[in-house]
């Protein structure tokens, strides 16, 4: 069976939206990704870190959904990263009210070895050093590597940045980051000049307008399910990164074409996701809900026209 390497934080987050608010929940980008792609049944592992605070019901509900979670270092003495955040009434921007870095300061990753061999290796948001430790440890020259990054990491660690992008199969960030990161207003020229840094593939996240897929000349638009109501859009770009990893490590096909499928299976679950606080939503997720949601993606983008 395929296997799925993720790495990422695993954290407390208190969310405030327009809708309510949360005290510390499950959050994290690893928590996101990890019960995204458990809905492929793959073989996964979280590499990460918490502190002595973090309850056993969580890491619990990662094992519950098959995850190896042997690789997550739990520090006693020390408290988990904590971040919170209230987002604005167009639920498309946020104000960071608290962050704190807590046992992540001084995270060092260590890849269990039976995952060494990982197929795909998703590289979720965290420190670029953090990021080429990870590289350095795996053994798969084949694996398909994924790194999901943000702006803060652009303006405060552009040159280890730089040389984490030099190693990966593919990219995933929003049109904002992707034109901070090449300089371009255009996301298609943006795309290009990325792909020139050394991913093959660029996704570009737009939120409640869809994700492109870019590869060399080709071009992919998937467009976001419209919903009646965004409850809370916290780890939705991981959730979609960990449905995107989760298909492409079970089909093990990293072709452009099944790119396609990876892209749409991501945006299906990233709509779940945002229907509930955290990880709700993803924690009771059923399969045949997964299967109307596509079916549903599918015919919002199906038609008929004659060409002449």
């Amino acid at each position: 069976m395929s296997k799925l390497l993720i790495v990422g934080t695993v954290a407390f987050d208190a969310i405030e939206t327009p809708f309510g608010k949360t005290d510390k929940i499950l959050g994290g980008s690893a928590p996101y990704i990890g019960l995204s792609a458990s809905q492929f049944n793959v073989n996964s592992a979280i590499v990460s870190v918490v502190g002595g605070d973090f309850p056993d019901k969580h890491l619990d509900l990662l094992r519950h959904h098959n995850i190896d979670i042997s690789a997550v270092e739990i520090i006693p003495s020390g408290k988990t990263f904590f971040w919170s955040g209230r987002y604005h009434n167009d639920m498309n921007t946020r104000d960071t009210l608290s962050t704190e870095l807590n046992v992540l300061s001084d995270f060092q990753p260590v890849v269990p070895t039976n995952f060494k061999d990982a197929n795909v290796i998703v590289l979720g948001n965290l420190h670029p050093l953090v990021q080429l430790s990870v590289l350095d440890q795996t053994t798969n020259e084949d694996a398909l590597v994924i790194l999901d990054t943000m702006n803060f990491w652009m303006d405060n660690t552009l040159e280890d940045l730089m040389q984490v992008i030099k190693r990966v199969d593919v990219i995933t960030i929003n049109d904002e980051e992707a034109r901070q990161l090449s300089k371009e207003s255009s996301l298609v020229v943006a795309a290009r000049k990325i792909q020139e840094m050394g991913p093959k593939y660029v996704v570009i996240k737009k939120g409640e307008h869809g994700a492109l897929l870019f590869n060399q000349e080709n071009v992919f638009f998937a467009p976001a399910l419209p919903l009646e109501e965004v409850f809370d859009p916290t780890g939705a770009g991981d959730t979609f990164a960990g449905g995107f990893a989760g298909f492409l490590t079970k089909t093990n096909d990293f072709s452009f074409e099944n790119m396609k499928k990876a892209v749409i299976y991501g945006s299906a679950l990233a709509s779940f996701c945002v229907e509930k606080f955290g990880t709700e939503r993803m924690c009771n997720l059923e399969a045949k809900e997964v299967f109307r949601r596509l079916q549903l993606f599918k015919n919002l983008t199906q038609f008929d026209i004659e060409l002449t």
